[in-house]
């Protein structure tokens, strides 16, 4: 995963998601060589010279002033979480990030015990860059056995792209994989660091989805929603995620999902949970 470029990729990035009409500029009247704005439109609409701009996008800009850089956020339609972005991309020096120790991270024993006891509500604990390092036996059962994998695979982007299991769990697999991508990239802009370079590298090699999600460059934090599963045992469920995240603890997060009280969904959670009670314990990772 290269990271040198990465002010450049992201403005370009955010330039082909734009077409001249998006941004009240008359149509293209000709094809264009690329998708999207060019720089000189870019410039116009942030009222900036097409030299600084060009600048800019190359990070030779130097000092970008307040004034500047919220014209081009402007220009560039850029959302809440895009501007956090762009500003950690020109000066990673004025955000104080969060250091991943350079060792494998592991939940407390009291998050374990925690989720746990949320059963039959599915939990899981996630690292900073997906690593999935506790699960409860509900998420076990809806999701797959991460703790009967190797302790390098454990991870909800491999599996994501990498398990055929994942297409089945998800009934909208083609919605949460992009999303899958988005986080990763959002957690790049904490910096670069071996676990996360060494997973974008093996899943952009081994998955064409994935490399095709990586460069869109798109960013987003998993906060709260509804996700669409689907489980052997008792078909189709809608459920609720709520993240908490852990902020004494190393960037990791607390994934709970529920249900809606009195939904059909509702009584499938319990219908899973007690088909599964007389079986073997399902052990959560440490």
């Amino acid at each position: 995963m290269r990271t040198d470029n990465a002010l450049r990729d992201f403005l370009t990035s955010r330039r082909a998601a734009l077409e001249p009409e998006d941004v009240g500029l008359p149509p293209a009247t000709s094809a264009r060589r690329v998708r999207g704005l060019r720089r000189e439109e870019v410039a116009i609409l942030a009222g900036v010279s097409v030299d600084y701009y060009v600048k800019l996008e190359q990070g030779r800009a130097g000092n970008v002033s307040e004034q500047v850089l919220d014209a081009v956020e402007r220009a560039l339609r850029l959302d809440r979480l895009e501007r956090l972005h762009l500003r950690a991309l020109l000066n990673p020096d004025s955000i104080h990030t969060r250091r991943i120790p350079p060792i494998t991270l592991r939940a407390r024993p009291a998050l374990i015990s925690m989720i746990e006891a949320l059963d039959p509500a599915p939990a899981v604990i996630h690292g900073p860059h997906l690593e999935v390092l506790g699960i409860n036996r509900a998420a076990t059962l809806l999701l797959d056995d991460f703790a009967a994998m190797p302790s390098d695979e454990r991870n909800m982007a491999r599996w994501m792209f990498l398990s055929p299991r994942a297409r089945v769990v998800y009934r909208n697999w083609e919605d949460i994989a992009p999303q899958m991508v988005a986080i990763l990239r959002n957690a790049a802009a904490a910096g670069a660091n071996e676990y996360l370079s060494a997973l974008v590298d093996h899943l952009t090699a081994a998955s064409e989805e994935f490399a095709r999600f990586w460069a869109d460059y798109r960013l987003f934090e998993h906060t709260h929603g509804v996700k669409f599963f689907f489980n052997e045992a008792v078909g189709d469920l809608r459920l609720n995620y709520e993240a908490l995240p852990l902020p004494a603890d190393n960037g990791q997060t607390v994934i709970v999902y529920s249900a809606d009280r009195g939904s059909p969904s509702a009584e499938k959670l319990l219908l899973m949970s007690s088909r599964a009670a007389s079986e073997e314990p399902v052990p959560t990772l440490l």
